[in-house]
């Protein structure tokens, strides 16, 4: 019979589980010869679909196209009104790019359902590089902390132990604080590296979502305004002479909530 975790487990290939969720999956497998041969079937069939695919490069004017709905793309409303509110700002009016229904724009660029699986994947490997540097830095270390064994190098929910953990660990001494009956559970932290500089980042768990805290130096760049990049949502704000940015992919009010809490606890 089929495990009951392998719903589960077929999502843990994919990437598609948080940090806390993938490590007791890896403990289950362990144990689950049932879910092994499910996580060995899954990796024959992902290597014989990479040998056997061909790729096509994408025209020149599906990567215009893809640009030019980056820059009519809203952003989430930024700044400490909007942290006030926790309300995303309403998005502006739908757009179509020139030429959209157009016979020549259907047949050519997406055409079909492999047109339009073309054109997702171009957005996000040909629109990432143009992000800022700092938002691509942000979520590039969010995304890697998601990988096993990479979320925590103290694993704590004491603050007085995780704050002084930092010392010799990074460049700042963040704020750190435990909002378990907010619902944010304090689980650790761990040092990265941001902006050039050693970042202090404090862990916390909302519900099944991982909230990273990320803390630099100012060092008079002005920061981005909130941001959604990748589906993963970037609370940008600053105390005195540091720099902090909150990072997850829980909802808006949420992440909002926590950096509300953070700032009066600051």
């Amino acid at each position: 019979m089929q495990c009951a975790e392998s719903l589960r487990v077929q999502a843990y290939f994919d990437r598609e589980v948080d940090a806390v969720s993938a490590a007791e999956i890896e403990r289950h497998v362990e144990h689950c010869s049932a879910c092994r041969e499910l996580l060995q079937d899954l990796e024959k069939v992902r290597n014989a679909l990479r040998s056997g695919i061909s790729y096509a490069s994408a025209p020149p004017a599906l990567r215009a196209q893809v640009l030019q709905a980056l820059d009519r793309e809203p952003d989430f409303a930024g700044g400490d009104e909007a942290i006030r509110s926790a309300t995303p700002r309403k998005p502006r009016p739908a757009w179509q790019p020139r030429g959209y229904g157009g016979r020549g724009f259907r047949i050519g660029a997406f055409s079909g359902i492999g047109g339009a699986a073309l054109a997702a994947a171009m957005a996000f490997f040909l629109i990432l590089p143009t992000l800022s540097p700092l938002s691509n830095e942000i979520v590039s270390a969010h995304v890697r902390s998601l990988m096993p064994a990479h979320l925590i190098d103290v694993v704590s929910t004491d603050k007085h132990t995780v704050k002084p953990w930092f010392a010799g660990h990074a460049d700042v001494s963040p704020a750190v604080a435990d909002f378990e009956s907010q619902g944010y559970r304090l689980i650790g932290g761990r040092a990265d590296y941001i902006d050039h500089q050693r970042s202090a980042v404090v862990v916390y768990q909302h519900g099944a979502h991982v909230i990273n805290v990320f803390t630099w130096a100012a060092n008079g760049t002005r920061l981005p305004g909130n941001m959604t990049r990748s589906g993963y949502h970037l609370a940008f704000w600053q105390q005195g002479d540091i720099q902090y940015c909150a990072v997850s992919d829980t909802g808006w009010d949420e992440l909002l909530g926590l950096v509300r809490l953070l700032r009066e606890q600051a």
